[in-house]
């Protein structure tokens, strides 16, 4: 009795991947070009299941992670489904942060190399998932960049984790400060990529890649990769179950809630309004003040400082 039968790529029904296996090869596309391949929650459930089966299936020696189109590999997480999910049920954050590491968890326990095609745009999110991979090649145009203290968040999920491993403390520090791009010769330079080809031979300079590591011996790849592994797993286990936690907490911010509220509204966030508000002695942490007032008439807690009258009632509240 075999208990870990595969199934064929086409009989996988995934909404959001594109998932194919042939000449030994799976291939995962995530399947959300309209957003730039920003990944939402069911979209990294179906990442981790795609991961697994091609784990699992001793056909496929090697595996292919890449986005659709030409212009993105992977923008991250979906801003719009955070300002409208998690910024209003923080708690479903933990749950998402959930799905995110079982995603990045299954890119480094395949057993098997996982090659990153980058076919453009890599950001926030999107990156963690290039450093999770064994390999990457880029096509020319393709920029990095890490995005988190822009919009209200913190690049926790890899980023801090692994950049320094990969590029240096510096370099790292560089990008997950100023959150600025970095085009592909520079990637490159730093140790952010493997190769970076033309646009159109990417392809080509994969599946080279991808045939390179078919003809090595499989058992000898999979310990090979859960050796170098080592350092990436050290600093994951120590730190991504407290990222998690604080990440969610910090839901409850205002910081999140400008961030991401001014990335769907298209302006930029009022970055030096929260300063300015922390630096005259008000709250940087709340909306509305912390939530210190009652009210008179009908004795509602917890009310915020700058209100003037009650939400619940309408009553005047004492300044």
């Amino acid at each position: 009795m075999r208990y870990f039968e595969t199934q064929a790529a086409e009989a996988r029904q995934f909404q959001f991947l594109l998932y194919y296996k042939a000449d030994s090869v799976a291939r995962i596309t995530i399947n959300r070009p309209e957003v730039y391949n920003a990944y939402n929650t069911p979209c990294l459930i179906e990442l981790r299941d795609a991961l697994r089966d091609a784990a699992f299936d001793d056909q496929v020696g090697v595996i292919v992670l890449t986005g659709a189109g030409d212009k993105a590999f992977c923008t991250g997480g979906d801003v719009k489904e955070y300002a409208e999910t998690y910024t209003r049920t923080p708690r479903d954050y933990w749950k998402y942060m959930t799905c995110f590491q079982e995603a990045l968890d299954a890119i480094r326990n395949t057993g098997k190399p996982v090659i990153a095609r980058i076919n453009g745009m890599v950001v926030g999110g999107g990156n963690e998932l290039n450093l999770a991979c064994d390999l990457a090649v880029a096509a020319d145009h393709a920029t990095f960049r890490q995005v988190g203290t822009r919009v209200g968040s913190v690049a926790a999920g890899g980023a801090t984790q692994w950049l320094p491993l990969t590029i240096g403390d510096r370099r790292a520090r560089e990008m997950l400060f100023l959150c600025e791009p970095i085009p592909a010769a520079k990637a490159l330079e730093w140790g952010l990529v493997n190769q970076v080809v033309p646009a159109a031979d990417l392809d080509s300079a994969v599946n080279t890649l991808a045939q390179r590591l078919l003809e090595k011996f499989p058992e000898c790849l999979r310990y090979t990769k859960q050796q170098v592994n080592f350092w990436k797993d050290f600093v994951w286990h120590l730190t991504i179950g407290h990222a998690r936690d604080w990440l969610t907490l910090h839901f409850t911010d205002v910081e999140p809630y400008e961030g991401m509220t001014a990335f769907v509204e298209k302006r930029p966030p009022d970055y030096r309004g929260l300063r300015r508000r922390a630096a005259e002695g008000g709250s940087s942490e709340y909306l509305f003040g912390p939530p210190t007032k009652t009210c008179p008439q009908c004795g509602a807690k917890g009310l915020p400082e700058s209100f003037k009258h009650c939400g619940l009632c309408g009553a005047k509240l004492e300044a």
